[in-house]
């Protein structure tokens, strides 16, 4: 290990690197349940979700073994949100664009996700994605990490745990708890999922301080120590104050992987006619549209988390890029074989970066923890949302130090900043903050007189985005 992925040189060891996949692993487990649940609407133990089950845990582990061995990066990866919920919007409607069964308008939509992996791949072998990569101006750059930050607190403390009642739901934290006018008024909507409420909030923040505090002792397991203390308070809670058996699940769940529901529904079931029956200007556009989502998504997380763990140059640019561009490409297809939306690079992997994860070593061990939950998903899911919220808001509150690089008395540089902060938690997406921060950069530029500062390739993206959000239906 210490040969092939250079742990001296990098500053770490294969205890730290476990420790990190771990906690990489914990903080992202929740998508194993959740990309079946999206992509079929909930329909939980039918022989679609059971395909899509397996093939996000066998497609994000090959991806995340791509990342190790290729680019010895601490990178994971697997079907990412919103482009997983994107998927089941475009395959919903090609169900009722052609009248086929949303299983085969599933199978066409495959056919997207195939061609945009391959697509990627090109790109990444022909260095095409680097150089874009490098077309992002270093203020634009710089902004990136701080934003991812924002974005993770605004998970944790918002959509990450969420509570249901008779009265609906999900309720969460930061929106339903301290934004209500009074606890009685909070208490009121929520019903009797205020309880659960109460223990959420409690369990987060007493998370987020065993690491905060943990962490300035020096103690380089904090993230993954807050988050089992955590999950301890919950499972303790549970029990205690909500009469309820926090492994109930367990009784009651499967450890037989069901192969043969993936090998009828999802493995290589790639519906080229269903594809080609949804006209050819949609199945272009909605090609681009996912490449275009996928590729800043897969970017911006790349280059906030490297530069966060400081494997960036001075120039912003990251040793390796082309290798983790051409993994998550890898994963894309790979994706697309097994059965599930696109494949991306995951903004959580900063928990893992922070815990001191800085090779592939640490990517390993979260694939190999996908790929284990072939069997033994069910115990991944005790691991209460609120303890994996405690992490999310630590490392987001780390990557806020970002900002100490951007110069605040230039506007080239503030204004972009300032809208991909904003802009990053309120959309939901990393490439779309990118974009918004690309577009405002060079239009400062044109029509300050700068438009030489602006490289040919800047000009190239932004108008593409341009037209993503304008004209793209």
């Amino acid at each position: 290990m210490e040969n092939f992925f250079k742990l001296r040189e990098n500053g770490t060891t294969v205890r730290t690197e476990i420790l990190a996949g771990l906690t990489t692993f914990m903080t992202m487990a929740y998508i194993i349940a959740l990309n079946p649940n999206l992509l079929t609407n909930f329909d939980v133990g039918s022989s679609l979700w059971n395909g899509v089950f397996l093939a996000t845990c066998i497609a994000s582990a090959i991806a995340m073994f791509c990342m190790a061995f290729l680019a010895n990066k601490p990178f994971a990866l697997a079907p990412g949100m919103g482009l997983n919920s994107f998927f089941a919007v475009v395959a919903a409607n090609i169900a009722g664009l052609t009248g086929m069964s949303y299983v085969e308008s599933f199978q066409a939509a495959l056919v997207i996700i195939l061609i945009e992996g391959i697509v990627f791949i090109v790109l990444s072998i022909l260095n095409i994605r680097e150089k874009i990569v490098e077309a992002i101006p270093l203020g634009v750059r710089l902004g990136i990490a701080p934003a991812i930050g924002i974005m993770l607190m605004n998970i944790g403390l918002g959509s990450n745990a969420g509570v249901y009642s008779e009265t609906g739901g999900p309720f969460f934290v930061m929106r339903d708890f301290f934004g209500a006018l009074t606890p009685s008024v909070a208490q009121s909507s929520m019903g009797s999922g205020y309880s659960a409420m109460i223990l959420s909030v409690v369990t987060m923040f007493i998370g987020l301080f065993v690491i905060v505090i943990l962490a300035k002792k020096g103690i380089k397991a904090a993230v993954l120590l807050g988050m089992l203390a955590a999950s301890v308070i919950y499972w303790a809670g549970s029990a205690i104050f909500l009469g309820a058996n926090p492994f109930a699940s367990l009784s009651t769940a499967s450890f037989v992987p069901p192969f043969a529901d993936m090998a009828s529904t999802t493995l290589f079931k790639f519906n080229f006619q269903g594809f080609l029956d949804i006209g050819w200007f949609t199945a272009i556009t909605l090609v681009i549209t996912f490449c275009m989502i996928d590729m800043f998504d897969t970017i911006g997380t790349l280059v906030g988390t490297a530069s966060r763990a400081g494997m960036v140059d001075k120039e912003g640019n990251m040793p390796n890029m082309k290798e983790a561009l051409l993994s998550d490409a890898v994963g894309t297809v790979t994706g697309a074989c097994c059965g599930t939306s696109t494949v991306t690079t995951f903004v959580e992997s900063a928990s893992g970066v922070e815990a001191g994860g800085r090779t592939g070593l640490t990517a390993l061990t979260t694939g190999v923890l996908f790929l284990a939950c072939i069997f033994i998903a069910p115990i991944a899911a005790v691991i209460p949302a609120a303890a994996t919220s405690a992490a999310l808001i630590y490392v987001g509150v780390l990557m806020l130090m970002g900002l100490k690089n951007v110069d605040f008395d230039d506007l080239d540089q503030m204004v972009p900043v300032a809208l991909m902060l904003i802009g990053m938690p309120v959309s939901g997406s990393i490439g779309h903050a990118i974009g918004l921060g690309l577009i405002s950069f060079t239009i400062i530029k044109v029509f300050s007189g700068r438009a030489k500062d602006v490289s040919a390739l800047t000009y190239v993206i932004s108008a593409l985005f341009l037209v993503k959000f304008f004209l793209i239906v």
